[in-house]
């Protein structure tokens, strides 16, 4: 059973006569447990960046910020948010620790309708949404401004990560928040030292960011960022400071305050950046954090120290499958990369979750890691292609389609060959949020005319899909990619050929057709088809991997091939296949009935079968949807099994 330290603690510790910095120390480890029971609970977070940032945290909302004392809604109130955002559960346990959030909140991380995986304003205490990095400076300026122009106090504070100091907006910010004399502004920069797994020497090296930051015209200061004293210090010369902005460097430890999770030197890759601690890691952390607290306790006669007990409860999960499309993809382009010398591998920070480490190892020359800086890195590409070369670029499909979308644009005009590996497509996983959520990329690539967008249901598709890519298409190729377990393993037809601009049929129906992509609306396709064929219902099912092409033949033929069809989109409705599939309808002036299943909002955040289920995109829902429009409502009847639907069966 898992327990968490309750409200009556830190408020024990608020009144004791423990000195103030000893005191402050105390509570950011008790933040600390709390922050890592609420990631075990959930199952998934950033351990690492929020034990890094938690005692600069600490020290601003206990002893220098208004904010509680003028109250959260306040024009005059102090502003702090991260910029980062990964460590947000930190943040979120501070929140609970000074009565912002309660308990049962703190306690759905990563669930609907509890806390986001990255910071979203819906949230008491947010002041930004961030997890699109880079974008923190820029947003605290124009906070900064507004107060001095609507005349209301208040300081704004800003961390950001040190990692996230690869992207170009910071370095846009840092120029015109000088000139603009923007002075009531102070960011903090979280010098931990470590990106996703790497540090950020590995990555791209920062050199001297003293040097770097005074060269902007800002005032800077470097301090130990776990020292209070040192915290104390720096904040108070920085106030000193009337004329100019402030930049605070604190250096940090990643995972401070759990000795296994701090990074030792004889580690090659940093392992707690994100996810859940595994049960016997989370007992020996817990552990440590626990004895440490209850120490200072026993010194300071504050015992007993009380734990509260976090009611179990059952657990929404689905079966998934052992298929990584990721996986495949990494090992197909290792493969052809033996033989093809003009293949180089671009990389976003993303090696280990893209599955191009392998490729990393086996031709370090040719694998150019650019960090957190997808414009740069997309144009880069172009300049390699426009000397013959064919290079692949890799990055979370939200931040590579949307971020270097001019510069996708500006590569595409020049005609040169370049594949975009867009992985963590789609709603699924939606744990980290609405910034990682890419559920627009589709439209984003698709108004390119010289594209081709491919997403893969399995491990086969992807690996015909990049050798196809590689060897016979021109122009911008997409391989659109979801990143985690596939929930079952798609079956191709036996007498399935990979061909552009063709799908299969995954089952045979005379009712409707159901068209569909990628593994995880396809898993619920199927399932939705089980649960129609059970009310005599049957449902056609195509696979439709080209999510902007198709063979005029297998269009004709096959795709539309029964009267009524539904479109089932990981996607926005607006600009996925559905548009794409509607307009050839219009153009070639066919009489058939097409409707799309897909977002008609922006997505939620929390467990897979949650989000599905609020999103009407779960088996369930779509059969009930296609009933209803059929005229056969299946909620009129009862099986004889007497099974519930609220969830898709797995």
């Amino acid at each position: 059973m898992l327990q968490i330290l309750p409200k009556k603690e830190f408020e024990k510790i608020k009144d004791s006569s423990i000195p103030k910095f000893e005191k402050l120390s105390l509570i950011a480890d008790m933040c600390r447990l709390n922050t890592f029971v609420a990631v075990k609970k959930a199952g998934s977070g950033h351990l690492g960046s929020s034990f890094s940032a938690m005692d600069i945290a600490i020290y601003l909302y206990y002893e220098k910020m208004n904010t509680l004392e003028v109250g959260l809604n306040s024009p005059d109130r102090d502003i702090y948010f991260s910029s980062k955002g990964h460590d947000v559960p930190g943040l979120y346990s501070i929140f609970y620790s000074i009565g912002i959030l309660s308990k049962d909140k703190l306690l759905k991380l990563r669930r609907l309708n509890g806390l986001d995986g990255h910071p979203e304003i819906n949230i008491p205490g947010i002041e930004a949404s961030t997890g699109s990095l880079g974008m923190g400076i820029s947003k605290g300026k124009g906070m900064a401004w507004a107060k001095k122009y609507l005349n209301h106090n208040g300081h704004v504070y800003v961390l950001v990560g040190d990692g996230e100091l690869q992207e170009g907006q910071i370095y846009e910010a840092l120029q015109t928040t000088v000139h603009q004399k923007i002075q009531n502004i102070t960011i903090i920069v979280d010098r931990n030292k470590y990106q996703t797994d790497k540090t950020t020497e590995d990555i791209i090296s920062l050199k001297n960011l003293v040097d770097k930051f005074n060269a902007f015209g800002w005032y800077v200061d470097r301090v130990n960022g776990h020292d209070y004293e040192q915290l104390e210090q720096a904040f108070y010369k920085s106030e000193k400071e009337k004329h100019l902005p402030k930049i605070i460097i604190a250096d940090t430890v990643k995972g401070k305050g759990i000795s296994f999770m701090e990074p030792s030197k004889e580690e090659n890759l940093y392992e707690w950046h994100s996810g859940a601690p595994d049960d016997n890691s989370f007992k020996k952390g817990f552990e440590e954090l626990y004895s440490k607290i209850n120490h200072v306790y026993n010194e300071w006669d504050l015992l007993p120290l009380e734990l509260d007990n976090i009611q179990d409860e059952v657990k929404i999960s689905r079966n998934v499958s052992s298929e990584y499309i990721a996986e495949a993809y990494g090992d197909e382009l290792v493969k052809i990369a033996e033989k093809r010398e003009d293949i180089i591998v671009l990389d976003g920070d993303l090696s280990a979750d893209c599955k191009i480490r392998r490729f990393e190892n086996k031709f370090p020359n040719r694998f150019i890691e650019n960090g957190i800086a997808e414009q740069d890195m997309v144009s880069m590409a172009g300049g390699l292609a426009a000397q013959g070369l064919l290079p692949i670029v890799n990055s979370f499909a939200s931040f590579l389609a949307s971020r270097p979308n001019e510069q996708i644009y500006n590569n595409a005009t020049e005609g040169n060959k370049i594949i975009y590996v867009c992985h963590f497509a789609g709603m699924i996983p939606a744990g980290p949020g609405k910034s990682h959520q890419s559920v627009r990329d589709i439209s984003l690539f698709s108004a390119l005319p010289n594209v081709t967008i491919f997403q893969p249901c399995n491990s086969n598709e992807v690996r015909d899909a990049l050798r196809y890519f590689v060897a016979e298409e021109e122009g911008v190729c997409v391989l659109r990619m979801n990143i985690g377990p596939s929930p079952q393993i798609i079956e191709h037809p036996l007498d399935y050929k990979f061909k552009k601009g063709v799908g299969s049929i995954l089952a045979d129906g005379n009712d409707a057709c159901i068209i569909a992509y990628g593994p995880v609306m396809l898993n619920e396709a199927l399932n939705a088809r089980k649960i129609l064929l059970e009310y005599n219902i049957n449902i056609r099912l195509v696979n439709m991997p080209w999510l902007n092409f198709a063979d005029s033949d297998f269009f004709q033929k096959q795709l539309l091939k029964n009267n009524r069809n539904y479109i089932l989109e990981d996607h926005m409705v607006v600009g996925g296949l559905f548009d794409k599939i509607n307009a050839e309808i219009v153009k070639q002036e066919l009489s058939l009935d097409i409707a799309s299943i897909g977002l008609i909002d922006y997505p939620k955040c929390g467990n897979p079968i949650e989000i599905l289920e609020y999103s009407n995109l779960n088996s369930a829902n779509i059969a009930k949807i296609i009933s209803n429009d059929l005229g056969k409502n299946i909620d009129d009847h009862k099986d004889d099994a007497g099974k519930d639907y609220s969830f898709s069966p797995q």
